[in-house]
């Protein structure tokens, strides 16, 4: 995104110019803001979900030969099938761990090496270990699953949560981000992010962004807390600030980085001083750059209060940090551009696409929102973008291909 906005200058409650300051005046219209009622409560990662490579270990599906409470690697588990749309085929969940196994990848056979394992980790798993203690318990559990399992990377949620701030009425017109997708929530009485619906009700939540890339949700975490029956965990977690008043709102602010975004971060940053690519191939190794993620989150989504300008809010959370000692480093997302080969493998793909969307009667908009949620959706657009074609050509495309594929060969697809 061209043309970066400015900050507003930051000012301590003497009216001198300070970094941490919450006291923000606009040099160019003289205009300020007071922030002194802002509280940031938390801020850490909040969802770690680790991805294995590997060959499973003989006899590992027996586990799930009749679901219920099993014993593996030293701990208790509860054994089932999982929806096809996870990836996945079955789970092993320890809700006390803070631990789900995902076991045996739909796109691999049983017998040959592929992304068989994902392992989610709950926040309270989050805060009970140190980043190495995390990755060892991780890497411990993929060996009894895997034979010589390798760590791919992860995806990671990064959260803060504050109080003294909601998002105002006009928080999405002002809300800036490269994503065509953005929705939100107005009164929501539950809500389930990860698998994108929500129950209407009281409140205000906002969700911007695609799940195969990054995604930002802004929404009342008391409630959502409260529905969730985890008021008290979090409690207990916000109580460890001084400035926490169990009496107000906690709103949250949440950054979802999907594993493939992580992977192109260590694929195109760079260390400064030694000249070589960072390496990043798990959560413990990537701890030291959330700092960096959070940054590109706060960047990639700009709320401004007025054009050119960062809304002070946006300047206060951003420049939040870490507890690490991160490498003096240029970090930089690498892609693989559309343009780099001759798009034939684009071709195909959407010509194979369009008949198994046939075969399984789908409707022009389920055909586009099953090709929106691949991860090379983007490689997609860029290819009929070089060709002169926009989104809403490429739409258009895909609706006449569906109609043609009915049209010709009707019932017999």
């Amino acid at each position: 995104m061209a043309n970066a906005p400015k900050h507003c200058i930051a000012l301590d409650n003497e009216l001198n110019e300070a970094p941490w300051g919450k006291l923000f005046i606009d040099p160019a219209s003289g205009q300020s803001f007071n922030l002194n009622e802002v509280e940031v409560i938390h801020f850490g990662t909040d969802t770690v979900r680790q991805l294995y490579k590997g060959q499973l270990q003989p006899g590992i599906l027996g586990l799930f030969d009749e679901p219920g409470i099993v014993s593996f690697a030293g701990e208790r588990w509860s054994a089932g099938r999982i929806g096809r749309d996870s990836g996945y085929q079955y789970r092993l969940q320890n809700a006390d761990l803070g631990i789900i196994l995902l076991i045996k990848s739909f796109h691999a056979k049983d017998d040959a090496i592929g992304p068989h394992l994902k392992i989610e980790v709950s926040p309270h798993c989050l805060r009970s270990q140190s980043p190495q203690q995390l990755q060892a318990t991780m890497n411990r559990f993929a060996e009894h699953v895997l034979i010589d399992p390798q760590s791919g990377q992860c995806a990671v949620h990064i959260a803060m949560d504050v109080q003294g701030w909601r998002p105002p009425k006009d928080f999405e017109s002002k809300l800036h981000c490269r994503s065509r997708r953005v929705r939100s929530y107005h009164g929501i009485d539950s809500v389930e992010f990860d698998t994108s619906s929500a129950v209407y009700g009281r409140g205000e939540s906002f969700l911007f962004g695609s799940p195969a890339g990054i995604q930002l949700a802004v929404y009342d975490k008391t409630q959502e807390a409260k529905l969730r029956d985890k008021l008290d965990y979090w409690r207990s977690v916000w109580s460890e600030k001084d400035n926490y008043d169990q009496d107000k709102q906690v709103y949250r602010i949440e950054f979802r980085f999907h594993h493939s975004v992580v992977e192109q971060f260590a694929q195109g940053s760079v260390n400064t001083q030694t000249g070589e690519l960072l390496a990043f191939d798990d959560y413990c190794s990537l701890y030291d750059h959330l700092d960096a993620l959070w940054r590109y989150g706060c960047d990639s989504f700009r709320y401004l209060y007025r054009p050119g300008w960062f809304d002070p809010f946006w300047t206060l959370i951003a420049r939040q940090s870490f507890p690490v000692d991160p490498p003096e480093a240029e970090y930089k997302r690498y892609y693989k551009t559309a343009s780099g080969f001759s798009g034939k493998n684009v071709e195909l793909l959407l010509g194979n696409f369009i008949s198994c969307a046939a075969r399984h009667r789908m409707s022009r908009s389920q055909a586009w929102k099953a090709l929106e949620s691949l991860p090379f959706f983007q490689l997609i657009l860029d290819h009929y973008l070089n060709k002169g074609k926009k989104t809403y050509d490429l739409k258009m495309h895909i609706k006449d291909l569906l109609e043609e594929r009915y049209i010709r060969y009707g019932k017999a697809i």
